[in-house]
Order: structure tokens, then sequence, then C-alpha cells
């Protein structure tokens, strides 16, 4: 899975419309170039075991954010780990 296609799945789902948008992007000084995605699995908030694409920033952008955030694989919501 690549960010694109990670992102293209996201919009269809509806469930962050504003995560990938040119504004909110802008606002982090982020560009899709310093995206990468891998496959993992998190444990979730109910303590289960969750599959997820793992969308992580390659070099920090402002504020030194550099968190990854988790997609579920099954559709692509968002999922947070503890």
């Amino acid at each position: 899975m690549t960010p694109s296609e990670l992102k293209s799945h996201i919009k269809q789902s509806d469930d962050n419309p504003y995560f990938f948008t040119r504004e909110t992007m802008k606002f982090f000084g982020d560009t899709m170039k310093n995206y990468g995605v891998c496959s993992t699995t998190i444990i979730n908030k109910n303590g289960e075991d969750v599959a997820v694409w793992e969308l992580y920033r390659k070099h920090p952008v402002k504020h030194n954010l550099q968190k990854s955030h988790y997609f579920r694989k099954d559709n692509f919501k968002t999922e947070y780990s503890l």
C-alpha cells in the first residue's frame, strides 16, 4: 500500500475527510512525499489486537510533529493505540 492509495481509501470511507486536505497539510508543513505506509498490528483502547495501516512521517514537520496515524485494514477508519 502506498500513501496515495491509502489517501484514496480514506477519502472513500469518509471517516477522516480533513486528514489529507491541502489546507491541513499546508498548516502542518507536510507533503505526500513525506509519508510512508507500513502494515502492523496494534492493541487498541479495548485491549484488542487490530490489523492496521500505519501512516508515518519520514521527517518531522512543524512543531516537531512526527507521530504515526493508524487506519484499520478492514474499513480504513481511524484507530487509536494504547
